[in-house]
């Protein structure tokens, strides 16, 4: 996985107020757990930025007052109309406990059913997986040029060696729909 570093700083006040008053001077207020010590602190609108607002999932380096936290973004909430981030919780990782992480599904490939006609659809953007840190990829790269028309490539076509994924067997990831000129185009193959 690809790694981050970001600065932040120990706060030790709580409330909305104080809240509200971090958020107007740029600083977004989170939260560091997993470890041994839950730990309270604020980190940098603008750095935090370049961790939220992208598809790729990073491990966050954390720089707390010299020492070092390595996490991953856990839940983000954000305000409801204006969209800014309101707080943060960020999971600390180790070599030993394995997380549940959602990451991007990148589809590879062109369709042998999408060639003869069909319309591919990536049904799943993101999966859950469950694993050490170490061993998670950026993302589940997923072969699709076998994939014919009117077929679907289900999680449990799926198996990896060093990572489960955490979702139902039975989820579509990707499928090549049947459309009218495919349709149209086997009817005439058989005249």
């Amino acid at each position: 996985m690809k790694t981050i570093e970001l600065s932040a700083a120990v706060r030790t006040e709580t409330g909305k107020t104080f809240a509200k008053n971090m958020r107007k001077s740029a600083l977004i207020p989170a939260n560091i757990y997993g470890g041994d010590q839950n730990l309270m602190i604020s980190v940098d609108e603008k750095e935090l930025m370049k961790a939220i607002y992208t598809p790729h999932v990073y491990i966050v380096n954390l720089s707390v007052e010299g020492k070092v936290y390595s996490t991953i973004i856990k839940e983000t909430q954000f305000h409801p109309v204006s969209d800014k981030v309101l707080h943060i919780d960020f999971l600390q990782v180790s070599d030993k406990k394995k997380i549940t992480i959602a990451l991007p599904v990148v589809l590879e490939g062109q369709a042998e059913g999408a060639k003869q006609g069909g319309k591919l659809a990536q049904v799943v953007r993101k999966l859950r997986v469950n694993g050490l840190a170490k061993d998670l990829p950026e993302s589940i790269n997923i072969d699709i040029t076998n994939l014919g028309l009117g077929k679907s490539i289900m999680v449990g076509d799926l198996e990896f060696k060093k990572f489960t994924i955490a979702e139902p067997k039975s989820v579509v990831i990707a499928t090549v729909k049947t459309t009218r000129a495919a349709k149209d185009a086997a009817v005439e193959t058989k005249k």
